[in-house]
């Protein structure tokens, strides 16, 4: 008689979801390990599979009802796709991950373009870097919103990502559209690939020359923004995972130009080694700058504890800062389907400034 998970792989995509607990599948003389958001990515601590049945192995894990959760299997170096989970996403390193959500997961709508609203402009320029990062030009993308009116800039790090993958100028379309946020200008600058990324916002002056000496006079020449120097503190600065950190980086070395910082899983420190923005914070006086902070309940090794803790401290220095933990990992749909509770804290109607 068949094993009854060989009746189900015939008629569900894996993992099978039973209430809160998703059983994951595999078939075969010997298992792959299993990693994800669950693990922390560890792959010094993968998941190794339970035999249930002739070549047929199962790993079980209760995650919380709205969940939404990427994973691979690793056979060796080598990342596996689930042969029995069509669900793909990228895994911003040139691959993919399977993925899937629990029941009450219900995914942002607000990335879709929509016919029946006003739309921003996106405009595209190389800028010459002037060695002061990798690179002999460096692209960046700016966002003009569907209003008259002078707006505030937000700087959006691993720009290429938030604009290609994130969809980000479609969020602000939608959310002004609602009336949820005042107009804001957007101005996407990419990264220099994975391997300078880290070194590029690791809490890097030098990026944050590039941005003051070639972002900002090309934005304010090519965009309605209002003027920084009689609004202080009105413009933005956004990132995710290293691009998290140096968002508030850039936010305690500029606090006159970005008042306002959106820190998406910031990597503030690597292992038991605490980035310099630590001791800006503690060593420094307090900065007018507003924060928002979101991470992940299944985000990398340590990166909860690290936001936790950062939270923790901006609280306790006296940081006007809003945290918020949502039910996935570290990845962009995950940073998508959240950003917007970001924008809306601080430019919304409702604010940190009441």
């Amino acid at each position: 008689m068949a094993h009854p998970i060989l009746h189900r792989l015939k008629i569900e995509p894996t993992p099978f979801i039973d209430d809160n607990r998703a059983t994951f599948v595999w078939r075969g003389r010997t298992p792959p390990l299993l990693v994800g958001d669950f693990t922390g990515w560890d792959e010094n601590h993968p998941i190794t599979m339970k035999k249930v049945g002739a070549s047929i192995w199962i790993y079980q894990h209760e995650f919380l009802p709205d969940a939404y959760v990427e994973y691979s299997f690793v056979h060796g170096e080598e990342s596996i796709l689930d042969p029995f989970n069509p669900r793909q996403s990228p895994n911003g390193i040139g691959g993919y991950n399977n993925y899937f959500s629990m029941p009450e997961y219900q995914a942002s709508k607000l990335y879709k373009k929509k016919r029946k609203i006003s739309h921003g402009m996106v405009k595209h320029y190389d800028l010459p870097t002037d060695y002061l990062i990798p690179g002999k030009k460096r692209t960046i993308h700016l966002y003009q919103p569907p209003v008259r009116e002078p707006v505030p800039l937000v700087v959006v790090w691993d720009g290429q990502d938030y604009l290609k993958r994130v969809r980000l100028h479609h969020i602000m379309d939608s959310l002004l559209a609602k009336g949820r946020i005042h107009a804001v200008a957007l101005a996407f600058v990419d990264n220099a690939g994975q391997d300078l990324r880290t070194m590029e916002y690791a809490c890097s002056d030098a990026t944050l020359a590039f941005l003051t000496m070639k972002v900002i006079p090309i934005a304010q020449r090519e965009l309605n923004l209002i003027d920084v120097n009689t609004n202080p503190g009105a413009f933005g600065v956004l990132g995710a995972s290293m691009g998290g950190l140096m968002a508030l980086f850039t936010g305690m070395r500029l606090p006159r130009i970005f008042g306002r910082v959106l820190s998406q899983s910031g990597a503030f420190s690597f292992g038991d080694f605490d980035m310099v923005v630590y001791d800006l914070i503690q060593r420094g006086d307090v900065r007018p700058i507003q924060i928002w902070l979101d991470a992940g309940v299944y985000d990398l090794t340590g990166l909860l504890k690290t936001n936790r803790r950062m939270h923790a401290l901006l609280k306790k220095k006296g940081y006007p800062v809003i945290y918020h933990e949502y039910h996935a990992g570290h990845n962009y749909p995950a940073w998508r389907d959240d950003i917007w509770r970001g924008f809306k804290a601080l430019y919304g109607a409702e604010n940190l400034r009441k």
